[in-house]
């Protein structure tokens, strides 16, 4: 994880050169209080990758003489395909069309239906043919 560590602190360290240049370009706040909201998260996400990885043992990707057979064995659980996601994406689209339109009825029959889509995804694994 050292490797993380180096290259959000360089990302940290080009935002932070970034954010006074933008300000001398453009004289704007917020994209300024945004490029240096960003140097700051880069930094604190560095931080913890910096910190866990001096507390840990090293990674076999992390090592030079590391072997790809070392990496081997169970990464997790991937899920198959999923029609939820779908779902979900129609009903957030119907849910933002209607609050582009004002139109209050449309987005109560949007955010219904989003609440069925997010049920049907998040107990999706609970049921049918991949239940466990």
């Amino acid at each position: 994880m050292k490797i993380e560590a180096w290259i959000f602190g360089i990302t940290a360290i080009f935002f932070g050169l970034i954010s006074p240049t933008y300000w001398i370009i453009t004289s704007e706040w917020v994209g300024t209080v945004a490029l240096a909201m960003t140097a700051l998260l880069a930094v604190m996400i560095a931080a913890y990758l910096g910190f866990h990885a001096s507390k840990m043992d090293a990674r076999p990707e992390d090592r030079e003489e590391g072997e790809i057979a070392e990496g081997a064995g169970e990464l997790g659980f991937f899920p198959p395909y999923s029609w939820w996601p779908l779902w979900c994406a129609i009903t957030f689209s119907v849910f933002t069309y209607s609050v582009a339109l004002g139109a209050w009825w449309l987005s109560i029959i949007g955010g219904v239906f989003g609440m069925i889509a997010i049920i049907g995804w998040v107990f999706e694994y609970y049921r049918g043919e991949h239940a466990h």
